[in-house]
């Protein structure tokens, strides 16, 4: 009987899922906010122009709000005592949090109390990709916004530590599989990272923290460029494009990169020791199927954007979205 029972939950729950992705519609709001995209468009294309290294950021922004609690905007929201997801060891290097505000604020001013701050994020994430030269995707729309940002629960985000078990893991709590698991991770195509993300990979690969414990499987020329601009394990500050030369450029080179063994992140090189994430990027890295790639990260960030979301009556539309309404 317990089984059967258990059986018949996880059915409601899939049934409760599938019927949340079903209200999500490219034009949920064609009638309570038409100009919805075109305001968050305008406020992207004079944030991009002033400062293009922002589109990554905001990017990595929507992928940290998917995973944790599902893509509800809960990872905008303040707490007081500094525990919600922001305030996390994964998250405290995010960043453009004020323009997310902003853009709200012209949607709010444009359609008061009608569209969610995740659905804004989501938007922000797409034109983020296409005004750096990547796919351009219909955004199905109608997210309601979470009420609770906890920040230990951002242990469901994958780690630029990971190895190739944990990630396809982390994904697949996601309902998302091992091909999104490759498209998605050649976001790192755009931005920086700090040297203490992979560092380890330079100085204290097994723990000995020292000039000769290194990650074997980091080209070697790539590792001395890397030692070049993070000095040590104690380096806090410095920044290394992802992709160096194209960093600001959505294109195919995170492919090349990474076939070189030149990924920045342990979880870049893990894509190289599962037979399908290898040839994919093996297919890619010759750059000569850029629309067979777009296509399949459009699908990918629809599916993402699709995670364990609130919709109808559920949660709310904010006003603000660092805080709740009431």
């Amino acid at each position: 009987m317990a089984s059967r029972g258990m059986m018949v939950a996880l059915l409601l729950a899939g049934v409760a899922a599938s019927c949340a992705m079903a209200q999500l519609q490219e034009k949920f709001y064609s009638e309570s906010c038409p100009s919805v995209e075109d305001v968050v468009r305008k406020e992207m294309v004079r944030a991009l122009s002033l400062a293009p290294s922002l589109a990554a950021p905001l990017l990595r922004m929507h992928f940290h709000d998917c995973f944790v609690r599902g893509c509800d905007g809960s990872v905008l929201l303040d707490s007081a005592n500094k525990t919600a997801e922001k305030d996390a060891l994964p998250n405290q290097t995010l960043r453009g949090f004020d323009f997310v505000e902003r853009v709200k604020a012209a949607v709010e001013k444009a359609c008061p109390d009608t569209v969610s701050c995740a659905d804004v994020l989501t938007l922000i994430a797409r034109d983020a990709v296409w005004l750096s030269k990547g796919p351009f995707w219909e955004v199905p729309l109608g997210r309601r916004d979470g009420s609770v940002s906890i920040s230990n629960e951002t242990d469901a985000l994958p780690p630029p530590t990971a190895n190739i078990t944990v990630l396809t893991q982390l994904f697949a709590a996601k309902n998302l599989d091992i091909k999104d698991l490759v498209v998605l991770s050649a976001a790192h195509t755009i931005g920086t990272s700090h040297c203490f993300s992979f560092s380890d990979r330079l100085y204290n690969f097994t723990g000995l923290d020292n000039a000769s414990d290194i990650d074997p499987t980091l080209e070697p020329f790539y590792m001395a460029k890397l030692k070049s601009k993070c000095a040590s394990l104690d380096d806090n500050t410095t920044l290394v494009e992802m992709d160096p030369g194209s960093f600001k450029t959505f294109d195919l080179d995170y492919f090349k990169l990474v076939s070189k063994r030149r990924g920045l992140f342990h979880s870049d090189g893990a894509l190289l020791t599962n037979a399908f994430t290898r040839a994919y990027i093996q297919r890619h890295a010759g750059g000569g199927f850029k629309d067979e790639f777009f296509a399949d990260f459009a699908v990918s960030m629809v599916k993402m954007g699709n995670t364990d979301v609130l919709t109808g009556s559920q949660g709310e539309i904010r006003k603000k979205c660092s805080v709740v309404n009431h």
